[in-house]
């Protein structure tokens, strides 16, 4: 099979080109997510490595929800590890801006579970 030098060289340049279009963007799953900073001081962070649950249980109301205001000592969700659930209490008040992980995900030590305005 013989390789087509001019093909080869237009595929490089376009490569270029998308490499210069997504600049200072993250390219997750097919989707193009815009690098945003987070104010960490109005952040929840997971305490623990763990998988994130969003209810008590199956199928039951979520602790917190987009708009809902929330107080210090709330419980935000749950992290299981190790067949132990963990609460975790939110750190400050503040109103529900967005929830950084979906129920039954895996979280890591320090990641950003909510985000409150």
């Amino acid at each position: 099979m013989e390789i087509n030098k001019k093909i080869i060289q237009k595929l490089i340049e376009a490569l270029e080109d998308l490499k210069k279009s997504v600049k200072d963007t993250d390219v997750i799953n097919d989707e193009v997510v815009e690098a945003v900073e987070i104010d960490k001081s109005k952040t929840i962070t997971s305490p623990i490595v763990g998988t994130a649950y969003l209810s008590p249980e199956p199928g039951a109301k979520q602790f917190v929800e987009i708009g809902k205001k929330i107080k210090k000592g709330d419980t935000v969700m749950i992290v299981e590890a190790m067949k132990t659930m963990n609460h975790v209490p939110a750190t400050l008040d503040g109103v529900v801006k967005k929830i950084s992980v979906g129920d039954g995900e895996p979280v890591e030590f320090g990641q950003v579970l909510i985000i409150l305005e």
